[in-house]
């Protein structure tokens, strides 16, 4: 005879309670996997079916028969004689259960019926980290860095791991065993050993994230982060304004003695942040994000470039190291930005008489030594 511990059934009332997995839920799976149990060790030529007794913790194996009027396969067929012999109220088409259950089915039972419990149980918890994280996508996360592995840096998150790839790493970034960082979910994928969860350290979310948790008023809804340009590991530029004409938005970003954006700097590794205030005007827009460079005026036109003119001894500034300030400034506005130092920018003064003169006698100069 087949038999569970009682035990055994009064554990799953607990699982049920506790891992939130039905046990109507546990019993079907636990009865499917003693019919492959049952098969596997007495053979798979008869339609087999499980029952489990929840209160007695008693295990019965059936095998299914059709009623036939002429049987072909034992195994499977019961005349319609016999089928009568049981209960004459049988019919052609009908099943019978004939119990078929081994002596020492019990010790399979249990082993099949504990695998089954801890595989559903895993699942179950797999499924429960994975609906955690997938609610946090766009947000971020503080783990652990536990290990190196085919260029990709994986992370201890507590209850489940993170993969850092290369291609969201920061180049100039190390990350060693035992490193405290926090990092942006991409993306999380359901798989059969439980959630990949994918993060960066490039990602604008994640500047945009820090700037939420340290800034009360970003976090509350007064200050809004408009747009972010980000050039990983180097500097970004960060557009923000202000829903409360009382609040100054780069002000509350900045913080006492710039502690906040400092704070958010340092989680960066010393990645530079500008930031700048957003304008719906575009000639406003784009001088601020110039920023720290001062411009003394902006033309726009219709194909969305910005002419921009700056001191001369600011175009360096305004143009940044390798054109980076430029570059920022252009991706977070969405204008292409050409930038002229004021000298550059004046017409050339008209020339007066004497200078006229002087001009066209080298001219005749020039031709007649050519001509010599």
């Amino acid at each position: 005879m087949g038999e569970l511990n009682i035990d055994f059934i009064e554990a799953l009332d607990e699982i049920e309670k506790e891992k939130g997995i039905d046990k109507s839920t546990l019993i079907e799976a636990i009865e499917a996997a003693l019919i492959s149990a049952y098969k596997k060790n007495f053979g798979s030529a008869q339609n087999v079916v499980i029952n489990i007794n929840e209160d007695l913790g008693k295990i019965r194996v059936y095998a299914q028969k059709i009623v036939v009027e002429e049987v072909e396969d034992p195994n499977t067929e019961v005349s319609l004689s016999e089928a009568f012999d049981i209960n004459p109220n049988y019919e052609l088409g009908d099943y019978i259960d004939f119990e078929i259950t081994p002596k020492h089915f019990g010790r399979i039972a249990a082993q099949t019926a504990k695998q089954v419990v801890v595989q559903r149980i895993r699942e179950a918890e797999r499924s429960i980290i994975y609906e955690e994280y997938v609610n946090r996508e766009d947000d971020i996360v503080t783990g652990i860095v536990q290990r190196y592995e085919t260029n990709n840096v994986y992370i201890d998150l507590g209850k489940a791991e993170a993969i850092l790839s290369p291609s969201e790493q920061v180049n100039n970034e190390l990350y060693k065993q035992g490193d405290r960082i926090k990092a942006y979910i991409v993306e999380v994928k359901k798989t059969t050993k439980g959630p990949l969860i994918m993060v960066s350290r490039t990602h604008p979310g994640l500047l945009k994230r820090l700037f939420e948790l340290e800034v009360p008023e970003i976090y509350d809804g007064i200050v809004v982060i408009e747009m972010i340009a980000r050039e990983p590991g180097s500097r970004s530029k960060i557009a923000v304004s202000s829903r409360n004409e009382n609040v100054d938005p780069v002000g509350s970003c900045v913080g006492s003695k710039g502690a906040r954006v400092q704070a958010v700097v340092n989680e960066l590794r010393g990645e530079k942040i500008d930031i700048i205030e957003w304008h719906e005007d575009p000639k406003e827009y784009v001088a601020n994000a110039l920023s720290p460079a001062k411009v003394l005026s902006v033309e726009t036109d219709d194909d969305k470039v910005a002419v921009v003119v700056v001191p001369d001894h600011q175009l360096s500034l305004a143009i940044g190291k390798e054109g980076q300030n430029a570059r920022l400034a252009a991706k977070l506005t969405g204008w292409k930005i050409d930038i002229k130092s004021e000298s550059q920018a004046k017409p050339p003064l008209p020339l007066l008489p004497d200078e006229m003169e002087e001009e066209n006698s080298g001219e005749v100069f020039n031709e007649e030594e050519e001509n010599a």
